[in-house]
């Protein structure tokens, strides 16, 4: 009899803990403070100590970073051997194409590239550069449409996305740019880049709100620094913390957006040790992301 009961008894605790399983309130899924992976261009991780790819990536691995995105112009297999060495991830290899009609759409070596990349959830960020249309028009939208969906087709084959990289006084500069050509294109594998120094460079509105709604729906990477809101690229990339843009506050709106998506660290023409620069700019993500989490409701 007693078995009997003790066997009750735990069926009805169970039960209990099932039913106020049931009925407690789920939990807000959002993750407290910065989930996003961090990683750095090579633009951040190359100096004179530091000038092969097994430097690189294991000074990224050392400081805590989650990867890497360099060019198509370098040896992508043997980066690829160097990041998997570390347990480091390639997050996009970095492709210029031109929309001159009279121009070679795209380095053949890039078909090769990306083919390497097969199987690694790596984005191929492309770029467009062209003389003969104005930045910002729709003039070269046919040419550059056909090049997209050319690297995109290759980037299905792999198991890879294309990511338009908007870049000032390049035919793609904007962000409105990348949303318009990615409304033309025929593959779906393609979405938008939001470049933190290349917004401030090109457009006058200081407040990414609407750039950010706008690029929403298709924004699969964003690339940040420290930077100043006015002047010249010394004062526009910097190390992360540094500047006087609320580099904090566009985060927090990528993060209440629901972006989960790599975030990248431009370091294009920042001067010094890079070693010193990753390390600083580590530790200002890691502080915005403390406190982000201490924000958190």
């Amino acid at each position: 009899m007693t078995g009997l009961m003790s066997v009750a008894v735990m069926v009805l605790a169970s039960t209990s803990v099932s039913q106020t399983a049931q009925t407690r309130p789920v939990a807000a899924t959002r993750p407290a403070g910065l989930s996003n992976a961090f990683f750095a261009l090579d633009t951040a991780t190359k100096d004179a100590n530091h000038q092969t790819y097994q430097s690189q990536v294991k000074m990224l691995k050392e400081l805590g970073y989650a990867g890497w995105g360099p060019s198509a112009k370098e040896n992508v297999p043997d980066m690829l051997k160097a990041l998997d060495a570390q347990s480091l991830k390639m997050f996009a290899i970095y492709v210029m194409s031109n929309v001159d009609p009279d121009q070679p759409k795209y380095d053949p070596k890039v078909k090769e590239a990306i083919a390497a990349l097969k199987g690694r959830d790596t984005f191929v960020w492309l770029c467009m550069v062209g003389n003969k249309f104005t930045p910002a028009s729709t003039e070269g939208d046919e040419r550059a449409v056909a090049i997209i969906d050319e690297i995109a087709e290759m980037a299905e084959k792999a198991g890879v996305r294309v990511a338009l990289y908007p870049h000032v006084n390049f035919y793609l500069a904007r962000v409105e740019d990348a949303v318009r050509l990615v409304g033309k294109v025929r593959h779906r594998n393609v979405g938008v880049t939001f470049n933190l120094c290349h917004w401030l460079k090109t457009d006058r509105q200081r407040d990414p709100t609407a750039v950010l709604k706008l690029a929403r729906p298709h924004l699969v990477l964003v690339t940040i620094n420290g930077a100043d809101s006015e002047g010249e690229w010394d004062r526009l990339i910097q190390p992360l913390g540094r500047g006087e843009f609320d580099v904090y506050g566009l985060l927090k709106m990528l993060r209440n957006t629901g972006y989960q998506g790599p975030i990248g660290f431009q370091g294009y023409g920042i001067k010094g040790d890079v070693h010193e620069n990753l390390k600083e700019t580590m530790k200002a993500w890691r502080a915005y992301s403390e406190r982000l989490a201490q924000e958190t409701p």
